[in-house]
């Protein structure tokens, strides 16, 4: 028997060993060819608005999961989303990718972190097995199904003959019948839905939508109301009409349409969503109507009495439930039975992955609609964790969002073991620690919007910081501790706070100073601000809520520029300021003002093209003959926010209003933005800093914002810092919740609370200037901001 000593030739199917990116121009990008390495840790880099994602997400990414759909039947892909093709010329070595992105969790109000990562489900089927009293299958414990029962006759064949039998069905469910597992039950306001001094026909009902112009108006007169009579003076079956009837069938001109009380009808089209996911509009009015009330029969757990009766080791489900996720998997591991040992095993692999990942301070019955971005992110990647998958290619869009140093090592080795399985692991990312841990870089840049698009640097984190790239210099920036505290004018008092995991919190927050918050992810900094600040007279909060706008909205009418502006446009012009809107009289025939025509083809992926009428200027010709400063509403729009604060600025343009806007959009760094660019092209952190340039018109001497680096270049935190400065300056009291180092060291003030996360925060374990924590250092943020300044 011989043994092979000499070095096997390398096979074939081994030498695909990269990701070859050849020419790729997907939204500012200008020709980007790029190699990444396989079963590597590859970051990428560069400001907001260089073009990271665009390579990422819009063209690796994209590709990886338009070919996968591919490969389904035309029938299967009729229910999948449209991919296009990103425009690319060449894309090779692509493997399966997985994208764990910062998007929200579900909107809908029955999904919890339980339900949304399976933990339920096995928790349901322990107690069906071990439950006492046992109920039978594991739907018992469900909230999310019902009780049903039934009863009648059934025909049974015996023989040459028949017998009528009578059968009773009964299916238990584990959902509270009062507020059928929601957990809350709502109380309408009916003085907010209507004006009763009004007639339908003069506007009466005062819920968004309902309109006595279009359909609706003849869909109630089809069902017999009176619509020129006042609401105060209808008989109470006319009321019960309008307000709780059925659905009843009626013919309206000639068309079959159902008619329903207005109250259910709004039960189903609106409150069946979760609140944060509305439009603004329909949520200021449900927030104005509808009361919500933890529900007195199941007190909130969303489960029928028969399901909370039945226990294991003294506890029912809810009560596992509502347990902190550390706790939970410490009280399973107490839990010795054989007869489901596996089942135990996948749960506690589920739990601890959890506290592994930094979020044991979470609990199972946490709706998933009020996780953060990105506690969002590190949620769904549990899934990953005990995946068998491997040569796959995970997408990560800033991992570290929301983390506190402290937690951000555990992230770096949960992306280093994901890689060490065999894994390409691709990360878009800003913060200096992760980027240490690349295996190869690629810095887009130089700049952003159209001054980007460019890869300036490919290669390792040593070469990054040698290259002279804007990320290469800034690698090593620190921020020094201030050598002189501002003085407070005064104090916000805070007593006895106990949202969530707070523990009767007695703070004062200093006003005329930066006040930065801190504490690891889970400590209480959100509950302590928001539950006690926000809603006091003049304090604007600038939260990491999502932008809600359609592809239509763009910059300009998300900050209410484009108001002023048409306006300028009408006076200079003498006519109605609708024509300048490409929403409304202006638009372009035949896009309806949209800029491109998009066919749907079906199974196909749709395609959008470029207008031919307006050639994607999205209005009329007859509109773009009217002219301000020499420009059109089209050529404005086309501008880049510095270009538009420079032309309303002086001269024939000059608009104040218009001027303003801009500036403030140049204070927080959106400089390079175009004004009509859609919203739903713009990056995480230009959402971000749009809003608080929009936040900024209004007045008040308080402003509290949420992680406002998000997203933030690193050369991008010395402008942030200028600008919290200058709020200051101006007299304002700025409260800013932070992991960021370089914000905590610029502090005037630092609350810090801990010493942990979930039942392990809630106090305040640091209150004063940031040169005293960091001379301390008796907590996690005072140790860590130490190593940060070289104290």
């Amino acid at each position: 028997m011989s043994t092979l000593t000499e070095p096997t030739a390398v096979h074939a199917a081994d030498a695909h060993d990269l990701i070859r990116v050849v020419g790729a121009r997907q939204n500012n990008l200008k020709d980007v060819s790029v190699e990444i390495p396989k079963r590597r840790l590859t970051v990428f880099t560069g400001v907001s608005g260089s073009g990271k994602s665009s390579l990422v997400f819009g063209t690796i990414a994209a590709e990886s999961q338009r070919m996968i759909n591919e490969t389904y039947s035309a029938f299967v892909q009729g229910f999948m989303p449209s991919l296009a093709r990103p425009d690319v010329d060449v894309l090779e070595g692509l493997t399966t990718a997985i994208i764990v992105d910062q998007e929200r969790m579900g909107a809908n109000p029955r999904s919890t972190v339980g339900t949304a990562t399976d933990v339920n489900a096995m928790l349901r089927i322990l107690f069906s097995r071990r439950g006492e009293p046992a109920l039978g299958s594991p739907n018992a414990y469900s909230f999310n199904m019902p009780s049903v029962s039934a009863s009648g006759a059934i025909t049974v064949e015996r023989g040459a003959g028949t017998k009528a039998e009578k059968v009773t069905f009964t299916r238990l469910g584990g959902m509270c019948p009062r507020c059928e597992g929601m957990g809350s039950v709502n109380d309408i306001d009916l003085t907010a839905l209507y004006d009763d001094s009004k007639s339908l026909a003069d506007g009466a009902l005062t819920v968004p939508g309902y309109s006595m112009d279009g359909w609706y108006g003849r869909i109630f007169a089809g069902a017999g109301l009176p619509m020129d009579k006042p609401l105060a003076k209808y008989t109470k079956k006319e009321l019960h009409t309008l307000l709780h009837a059925e659905p009843t069938k009626v013919k309206v001109e000639g068309v079959n349409l159902t008619y329903e009380g207005l109250i259910p009808k709004i039960q189903k089209s609106m409150l069946s969503k979760d609140v944060e996911a509305m439009q603004p509009h329909v949520r200021r009015f449900v927030e104005r109507a509808v009361t919500f009330e933890t529900c007195p029969d199941c007190d909130g757990t969303r489960l029928s009495a028969e399901a909370l009766s039945s226990t294991i080791r003294g506890k029912n489900i809810a009560d596992l439930c509502r347990m902190q996720i550390s706790d939970l998997a410490a009280w399973l591991r107490e839990l010795d039975d054989p007869s489901v040992a596996p089942l135990l095993a996948g749960l506690q692999h589920t739990l601890d992955s959890f506290v592994e990942i930094g979020l044991g301070y979470l609990s199972l019955d946490r709706p998933a609609g009020t996780l953060s971005g990105g506690e969002a992110q590190r949620t769904k990647m549990i899934r990953h964790l005990g995946s068998s998958l491997t040569d796959v290619t995970y997408v990560f869009d800033e991992p570290t969002i929301g983390l506190h140093p402290h937690d951000i090592q555990r992230m770096n080795d949960l992306l280093l073991r994901l890689r060490d399985k065999g894994n390409t692991v691709l990360v878009v990312e800003h913060k200096p620690e992760t980027i240490a841990i690349a295996d190869h870089v690629v810095d887009l840049g130089p700049g952003a919007g159209s001054d980007g698009g460019e890869v300036v640097f490919e290669g390792s984190v040593e070469g990054l910081r040698s290259s002279g790239t804007l990320t290469g210099r800034h690698l090593g920036d620190r921020v020094a501790l201030k050598a002189e505290a501002r003085a407070s004018t005064g104090a916000l008092e805070i007593r006895g706070a106990r949202q969530n995991n707070l523990r009767g919190v007695d703070v004062d927050i200093p006003t005329g100073v930066l006040t930065v918050v801190t504490g690891v992810a889970g400590s209480g900094k959100s509950s302590l601000i928001h539950g006690n600040l926000a809603g006091r007279d003049g304090v604007v909060v600038v939260d990491q809520s999502a932008i809600r706008g359609s592809r239509r909205s763009n910059p300009a009418t998300y900050t209410g520029l484009l108001e002023p502006v048409r306006k300028a446009f009408a006076k200079a012009n003498g006519v109605k300021p609708a024509l300048f809107s490409a929403n409304s009289e202006g638009a372009c025939p035949t896009c309806n003002g949209a800029g491109v025509i998009y066919t749907d083809l079906g199974v196909m992926a749709t395609v959008e093209s470029t207008c031919e009428e307006c050639e994607g200027k999205r209005f009329q010709t007859a509109v773009l003959e009217y002219r301000l400063g020499g420009k059109d509403i089209a050529e404005v729009l086309a501008m880049s926010v510095a270009e538009a604060e420079e032309f309303f600025g002086s001269g024939d343009a000059r608009t104040p209003a218009a001027h303003a806007i801009l500036d403030r959009l140049a204070d927080v760094g959106l400089g390079y933005l175009t004004l009509g660019q859609p919203l739903t092209t713009l990056s995480g952190g230009e959402r971000q800093r749009l809003k608080l340039a929009t936040r900024m018109a209004e007045k008040g001497g308080v402003y509290v914002l949420d992680e406002p680096t998000t997203g933030l270049h690193l050369a991008d935190v010395e402008n942030l810092l200028g600008l919290l400065d200058r709020l200051v300056d101006s007299g304002t009291t700025v409260i800013v919740i932070e992991h960021h180092q370089a914000v905590m060291a610029h502090a005037d003030w630092i609350v810090d609370l801990g010493p942990g996360a979930g039942s392990d925060g809630g106090r305040v374990v640091f209150d004063g200037v940031p040169a005293d924590l960091v001379a301390a250092r008796s907590t996690v943020t005072g140790q860590h901001l130490a190593e940060y300044v070289g104290s």
